[in-house]
């Protein structure tokens, strides 16, 4: 059985992206579903906020330490391996989770549920990454991303639908039988890959690289998080963690550049345009997709007096549109490159920010989700492309390195725009200004990042850029057999 057929996708990679999404899914679902429940479970366990935050702000520490750890774990163990180790740890995290008994099990719970999602999505985007080649890369990118925007949409929903109709304990357990079926069917369609690499071939780990990188990410991603209070980058705890956060990092770019080849994400890297265009936008994507969702239910629910079900259900439009633009646009990539289609959904994105600066108490409600509508488009039509841009263009071997590079990235920016989005908010009320007017100054902050993608998606590669050879690698990306590989 082939990858494809012409310029089709056949129906084992069909099955293999169906396969890898419902396991990618479970990842991205979970970073946010816990938000409706935050208030239930700090009544449940009697906890204050400020505690039972670490519940959602411990799971997005974990998958920052998994991530530049799984760059090379896909390397040394296989990436079938290692899929089946991250989905069985997200399984058995969900389930300890679910079984909780104080709020301090539950939140080391969800570190260990937090760090099997974490090796999830830089598995799966690796996996399809190699098994579409470059012709289909767009493609297979623009199915795969319909999960990137809508799971973060889709997660505060289902789980204000689970704590109002159910326990809050089935944010976590409904994981378990889904997260069962997933394994069962990865072991059946997800290809072995290349041969595991015994201890003498394989690459060394980055030691030094992993106790820098890992550490900087985690405490930038902390400083951003919800577990500082939304205190402001002034606040001592959060200018703390900003600093050790950027000296780690520092270090880190220190002790790549003399590792070279064997550091653990190399730097050399980041000396292609088309790299260093496609992290940029996926990092700005990151700013804007996660600043909409802090902000548009919270004009909702402050302005509109929406409950917080209803403010989420709200968002849908926008995960309607990312959903039908996303395969669209991948395919379309394909055949004209990302350079024309990313600045054109940096645009609508930019349009409808603008509209949400416009936007009051009086706004109609059907405008406003025309809005969140464009904005879904928008946002598919800038991620398939610059994902399948970055494939289409990364040498195979730098395939692991590249997918971390890029999560760490988009994830910095989901954080980095949430927390600017809070700061903005509680200036401007501190400031005396209405919700109204606080609201639409926030929402200068997404139409500057929607400009900022308009402009750097132009040096995203056009329809004739093939693979570049990186530093030291001449392999071949030829897509993956699976009729050979998916019974080892």
């Amino acid at each position: 059985m082939t990858r494809a057929r012409g310029d089709r996708l056949d129906s084992s990679l069909l099955r293999l992206i169906g396969v890898l999404l419902l396991g990618g899914l479970l990842g991205l679902l979970d970073s946010t579903i816990v938000n409706a429940g935050m208030a239930t479970m700090a009544r449940h366990f009697d906890a204050p906020l400020s505690t039972v935050s670490w519940i959602a702000t411990g799971y997005l520490l974990a998958v920052a330490i998994a991530i530049p750890f799984t760059a090379w774990a896909m390397e040394r163990f296989g990436s079938k391996r290692m899929w089946l180790i991250g989905l069985s740890l997200f399984v058995l995290g969900s389930l300890a989770s679910g079984l909780s008994w104080n709020v301090e099990s539950l939140i080391v719970f969800r570190v260990a549920q937090g760090f099997g999602g974490g090796m999830l999505d830089p598995i799966m985007l690796t996996v399809l990454a190699t098994a579409a080649g470059p012709a289909l890369a767009g493609r297979v990118m623009g199915l795969m991303g319909i999960v990137i925007p809508l799971a973060p949409v889709l997660g505060p929903i289902l789980g204000g639908v689970i704590v109002q109709g159910l326990d809050w304990r089935w944010m976590f357990l409904i994981n378990v039988p889904i997260g069962l079926a997933a394994i069962l069917l990865s072991l059946r369609v997800v290809p072995a890959g290349p041969s595991i690499r015994t201890r003498a071939t394989s690459p060394r780990l980055d030691v030094i690289g992993l106790a820098l990188l890992g550490p900087a990410f985690a405490v930038l991603v902390f400083a951003l998080s919800p577990a500082t209070g939304n205190a402001g980058f002034g606040a001592p705890p959060v200018r703390i963690a900003l600093i050790l956060g950027s000296l780690l990092l520092i270090a880190y770019l220190a002790h790549a550049a003399r590792a070279g080849a064997r550091a653990l994400i190399r730097l050399s890297l980041f000396r292609s345009r088309s790299f260093l265009a496609s992290v940029t936008v996926m990092g700005l994507t990151g700013v804007i997709l996660f600043s909409l969702l802090f902000l548009v239910p919270l004009y909702q629910q402050r302005v509109r007096g929406h409950e917080v079900l209803a403010a989420g259900m709200l968002l849908t439009p926008l995960g309607i549109g990312s959903f039908l633009a996303m395969p669209v646009a991948g395919r379309i990539s394909d055949l004209m490159g990302a350079r024309r289609l990313a600045p054109l959904g940096g645009l609508l994105v930019a349009l409808s920010a603008f509209a949400y600066t416009q936007a009051d108490a009086r706004t109609d409600e059907v405008l406003l989700g025309l809005v969140a509508f464009v904005t879904g488009v928008g946002l598919g039509l800038i991620g398939a492309p610059t994902m399948g841009a970055l494939y289409r263009t990364l040498p195979q071997d730098a395939v692991p390195q590249g997918t971390a590079a890029l999560y760490i990235i988009n994830q910095l920016g989901a954080s980095l725009g949430a927390a600017v989005v809070a700061l903005i908010l509680q200036g401007q009320t501190n400031a005396g200004r209405t919700q109204v007017a606080a609201f639409q100054d926030a929402s200068r902050w997404v139409l500057a990042a929607a400009l900022a993608v308009l402009l750097t998606g132009f040096f995203l590669p056009g329809k004739k850029a093939t693979v570049a050879a990186a530093e030291g690698s001449t392999a071949p990306r030829n897509g993956t057999n699976y009729a050979e590989e998916s019974s080892n």
